[in-house]
């Protein structure tokens, strides 16, 4: 079975709380209420308005934001959508009921540890998620045969040494900036955006938006994806300017191509569909920022946010809207909530890369509007889906 069944309905057992019959229920809901919660700490200590006291015990700077968002609440969404994902792919269980419970206590007991543990025991508790999560979907693949998604375990094994070395630079066993490893892990969370965006952005596009006619070349898709990895490759091992610059720019130029060639304009009226492509495109965005950034004409940080906050949480949140719509047994159509919280993550990565460029007002009210965005998404998410993903499917069906 392929990536294209991600929308089927998957088949598991009643016999618990509905939270816990596929991953992407309780990853989902943790996720966006750790993102609801993490970026208003994190202005808080930036811009100092956390007691003394508490910043003594909360272990709140720059480090933690650029992990968490990243490692905590990014791969809490990729596990949870992987383990559903792949029960759909293979036939095959993915944890449900007291593994998918316990699996969710480690993700949280890592997020606490990060936040309040002495840091080498904050790394021994965060590092243990991933592999055991990884795990299972192995298994799951292996019994299956299915070959054709072993690519998502090498990146999940990817992001643990990229999770390694940051803990290991923070603790200062590696002369690195803590930086280094988490660009590596958002190039790395973006190419699996960019192979799952590949699969599935054009199917939905046929199968939402009724006259559409979305091109598929699968040569151009491989050709595009392996100029974006060459990209991503290049900036770690930091090419020179000459070099970056033309690798990330033809990077950028085919994804855009290739969301024309998708009919991206004609889903403008279809929120489910607008926000996968736009959310896309803004790859794109980030790789050309980037470029300017190898240039030293932009900040290094226009890039990453617009890669972060503009690409990965707007996919996050256009995936995480339809598959828990599909999976619990609603119509793929977004309402109100669902645009709302589209229009404000999106908004949040636009005013978020303003900031990057320079246009912030003196008491630094943008970056705070970029915030009250983001978390105002994401909190909106909880409120209309905690019903959703609390609840027996609406079809009667398991799952």
């Amino acid at each position: 079975m392929s990536l294209h069944s991600i929308d089927e309905a998957a088949t598991v057992s009643t016999a618990s709380h509905p939270v816990w019959q596929l991953g992407f229920r309780p990853f989902y809901l943790c996720a966006a209420m750790f993102a609801a919660l993490a970026i208003p700490l994190w202005m808080a200590q930036y811009y100092g308005w956390i007691p003394e006291l508490a910043g003594l015990t909360l272990r709140v700077g720059f480090a933690w934001h650029m992990h968490e968002m990243v490692f905590g609440m990014g791969l809490a969404v990729v596990i949870g959508f992987l383990y559903t994902a792949a029960y759909n792919w293979t036939g095959f269980l993915t944890p449900v009921r007291g593994r998918l419970a316990a699996l969710v206590a480690v993700w949280l007991a890592g997020r606490l540890a990060m936040l309040l543990a002495a840091p080498p025991l904050a790394a021994a508790v965060d590092l243990l998620f991933v592999p055991l999560a990884a795990w299972p979907l192995l298994q799951v693949m292996r019994k299956a045969n299915n070959r054709r998604n072993y690519f998502l375990i090498g990146i999940l094994a990817l992001l643990t040494a990229a999770n390694a070395v940051f803990h290991a630079a923070a603790l200062g066993w590696l002369e690195l900036p803590p930086a280094a490893p988490i660009h590596a892990a958002i190039f790395l969370i973006v190419l699996i955006e960019a192979a799952i965006g590949t699969r599935v952005i054009p199917m939905f596009t046929r199968n939402g938006a009724p006259g559409t006619a979305p091109l598929v070349q699968p040569l151009l898709d491989k050709v595009s994806l392996g100029l974006l990895v060459l990209a991503a490759a290049g900036w770690l091992l930091s090419f020179p300017a000459w070099l970056f610059g033309p690798l990330a720019l033809g990077a950028a130029a085919l994804i855009l191509l290739r969301l024309w060639r998708w009919d991206a304009l004609s889903t403008l009226s279809r929120p489910l569909l607008w926000i996968m492509h736009l959310s896309y495109a803004w790859i794109a965005v980030g790789l050309i920022l980037l470029a300017l950034a190898r240039w030293q004409l932009v900040s290094t940080s226009t890039g990453f946010h617009a890669l972060t906050v503009g690409s990965m949480a707007g996919l996050i949140l256009g995936m995480m809207t339809r598959t828990t719509l599909g999976h619990t047994g609603r119509p793929l159509v977004a309402g109100r909530g669902e645009t709302l919280i589209f229009v404000l993550i999106q908004a949040s990565a636009l005013l978020r890369v303003a900031t990057a460029l320079g246009w912030e007002s003196q008491h630094g009210l943008v970056m705070l509007l970029a915030a009250s965005c983001w978390t105002l998404g994401f909190a909106s998410y909880v409120v209309v889906y905690l019903p959703y993903l609390t609840a027996p499917r609406v079809d009667g069906k398991p799952g």
